[in-house]
């Protein structure tokens, strides 16, 4: 490809919605163009990019015994409501009507397309198992998109479900899964983590994501370096203290004016906040009622857990307005379990805890020495966050923490979406029997800009050679002196019949604009034509590294051909 007759768009500066370094560069890069927030246009190189990932995972699906179809993404409630899923998918479910008023969604995800599609066409034993995947255009209505393609309201996903005939078979698909992600995203050069991960909207009891690990990410996992345990903070769980085996102390009411929060109050009374407990009440949309969550005083509430807890849904969760904590006989900055009338979610700390203390519902007071079991009840649960430093669950030795971005996540739907939507196959004794799902999905945007996080310096991108959207660039320093345009012109033409992905930036531009604008994009390798032209002598530059060196054409050629036939 001649650079002269390329949409080369590079940008000095990112626009001010940039906010992390892989959107700044696929801006300034020319790779993408934002259309309105959350959306964005694919240019020629970022296009090459995503195509190069695509291949990869198409590759590696196709290799374990996948096969590639293509839905619309335009679905129809009543499948949506067959699931259950209607209402409870949340406010990020793009809705609208057709002329008739029929009402339709944009697809977030395509469990519910795919179930329906294998109860039309599966009917025998004999054709399970099966597993089916596309890669297509995703749409969900981000409250707030941001970081250019980790969060959009618009996106690529690779999502691929398997039906199988019984929970065995499902493992086995679950397995083969787990190995091609893992074969995925060591291809494209990730540094990732798979970690035990809840299942969310989508259902099902087990899950795994896959993270590529990045300073900027937006979940947080916690591991162990002793056992190899790995979960998402919303799924991780950690090895839970005994119960404490001390004299329950007296109920004491006490004035504490003032003295709201658990550093507050912690320092009123001189105690350590982990021999408080903290009571945070809310409103529960999907089920129309006030619910209360108790963890020990240095913890954060697990609103995921909270949620699996009392099936409610994240997105239908809000913190209780002061009116509604009134109603409750409570009032804000002073909540407690204590007689408080409502369902109330107790995190396994404090239930083991003993002599805690807690909000007396009652303006500027505080309950000394309360006790689960004598003093309040509710329902027993894991809430808290884990952090670093909790015990590992496995082994009980200290965990660490780290954050990601989630490129893929894989899912033991089971039998969720087959039982309601009656997916069924035939068995040996003639009985309709249902099939038995997994769920298999790869932000294949999100991928791309993961690899530009974990793969760049301060000068742009440094694609490695399997997703780079050319291999070389061939730049004659002066592309008006015939001896450098002549050895340009030979090395381009040496590399393209070497199946080389090569440019040549014939442009009429000083050197270091050129040499800067392939900097930035990313191109792995660069070959110099310049002083020593005559000589077939070329500056032969790694993107990755910086190092530059002087050899002959031959030898420059030799290099980057033998690079391309290694991936």
């Amino acid at each position: 490809m001649k650079a002269s007759k390329m949409l080369i768009s590079t940008l000095k500066e990112a626009p001010q919605e940039a906010k992390i370094a892989s959107h700044v560069l696929l801006l300034r890069a020319g790779m993408i163009k934002n259309e309105v927030a959350g959306v964005y246009n694919y240019l020629p190189l970022g296009l090459r990019a995503l195509k190069k990932v695509e291949n990869i995972i198409r590759e590696e699906m196709d290799k374990s015994g996948a096969i590639e179809i293509s839905c619309s993404a335009i679905q129809p409630k009543e499948l949506w409501v067959e699931s259950g899923r209607w209402m409870k998918y949340g406010p990020e479910l793009m809705r609208f009507k057709d002329r008739h008023e029929r009402e339709f969604c944009l697809g977030p995800t395509h469990e519910e397309i795919f179930t329906s599609m294998a109860r039309d066409l599966i009917k025998s034993s004999k054709q399970l198992p099966i597993n089916m995947y596309q890669i297509q255009t995703k749409y969900r209505d981000e409250l707030r998109p941001r970081f250019g393609l980790m969060r959009g309201r618009e996106f690529i996903m690779k999502d691929a479900y398997s039906f199988d005939k019984d929970e065995e078979g499902l493992n086995k698909s679950y397995d083969v899964m787990y190995q091609t992600y893992s074969n995925i995203f060591s291809r494209l050069g990730l540094h990732y983590q798979a970690v035990l991960a809840d299942t969310g909207n989508i259902g099902g009891n087990g899950s795994h994501q896959f993270m590529a690990l990045s300073d900027v990410g937006e979940s947080e996992i916690v591991y162990c370096d002793s056992c190899g345990y790995a979960a998402d903070v919303e799924k991780a769980s950690i090895k839970e203290i005994e119960e404490e085996k001390v004299e329950m102390l007296p109920l004491e009411e006490k004035e504490t004016l003032n003295q709201r929060t658990i550093e507050e109050i912690s320092s009123f009374l001189g105690i350590d906040p982990k021999k408080t407990a903290k009571t945070i009440i809310y409103h529960d949309f999907v089920n129309n009622k006030l619910i209360a969550a108790v963890v020990r005083g240095d913890r954060e509430i697990n609103e995921i857990k909270l949620c699996n807890e009392s099936n409610s849904n994240e997105n239908y969760l809000e913190l209780a307005k002061d009116e509604e904590i009134l109603s409750l006989g409570s009032v804000h900055g002073f909540c407690g379990p204590h007689g408080l009338k409502c369902d109330i979610y107790v995190d396994i700390e404090v239930a083991r805890a003993k002599n805690l203390v807690i909000g007396a519902n009652k303006l500027n007071y505080h309950l000394l020495n309360a006790n689960y079991g004598r003093d309040f009840t509710g329902k027993v649960c894991d809430l808290k966050k884990a952090v670093a430093g909790d015990l590992c669950p496995i082994c009980g030795k200290p965990m660490k923490q780290e954050r990601g971005i989630e490129v893929g996540q894989i899912f033991k739907l089971q039998t969720k979406y087959s039982v309601p939507m009656k997916c069924t196959y035939v068995n040996e004794k003639g009985e309709n029997v249902p099939m038995v799902m997994g769920c298999y999905g790869i932000g294949v945007t999100r991928t791309l800009q993961s690899i530009v996080e974990q793969y760049h310096d301060d000068f742009g991108i440094k694609w490695p050679l399997n997703t780079a959207p050319y291999h070389a660039v061939v730049v004659p320093v002066n592309a008006k002196d015939q001896d450098q345009m002549n050895l340009a012109n030979d090395i381009y033409e040496q590399l393209l019949a070497s199946g080389v992905e090569v440019i040549l930036d014939d442009r009429d531009e000083r050197p270091g604009f050129k040499f800067k604008d392939w900097e930035l994009i990313g191109i792995p390798f660069m070959v110099v034509c310049g002083k020593k032209a005559n000589e077939g002598i070329v500056e032969f530059k790694v993107r990755e590294t910086l190092e530059k060196v002087e050899l002959a054409k031959d030898e420059a050629i030799s290099k980057i051909t033998q690079a391309v036939k290694s991936i």
